[in-house]
């Protein structure tokens, strides 16, 4: 049952990853918690390496369409990659439940600022 449910997660969140942007955290991550039982710290693990080779393929056919802006890749991807690691040590200083209402919290505040901005 877990192999039927994770393929239809990783499907679903690849396709929002090369849609969107996003799949990892946004899709993967609740997906995981709700249907596949695992603890929120897990499903972001899992997620992260689960993204690599989305992002890879992704990335690939978006720098072929011309979608890929260097100089904000090399302006943002230092910080970014610095911002990974300390949320991932971050993550390991807060109890399950306040991660749980932390990310609950921010998917809220992205999809309430998604919808009423211009």
């Amino acid at each position: 049952m877990h192999l039927w449910i994770g393929t239809l997660i990783g499907g679903i969140g690849g396709l929002a990853s090369g849609l969107f942007g996003v799949g990892g955290g946004i899709i993967m991550v609740p997906a995981m918690v709700y249907f596949m039982n695992l603890p929120i710290k897990s499903a972001i693990g899992t997620s992260l390496a689960v993204i690599i080779p989305t992002t890879i393929v992704g990335s690939f056919k978006h720098f072929q369409m011309g979608n890929i802006q260097p100089s904000a890749v090399l302006a943002i991807a230092p910080a970014a990659v610095l911002g990974g690691y300390l949320g991932a040590w971050l993550s390991s200083q807060l109890s399950d439940a306040n991660l749980k209402r932390a990310f609950g919290g921010f998917i809220v505040l992205v999809g309430l600022r998604l919808l009423f901005s211009k």
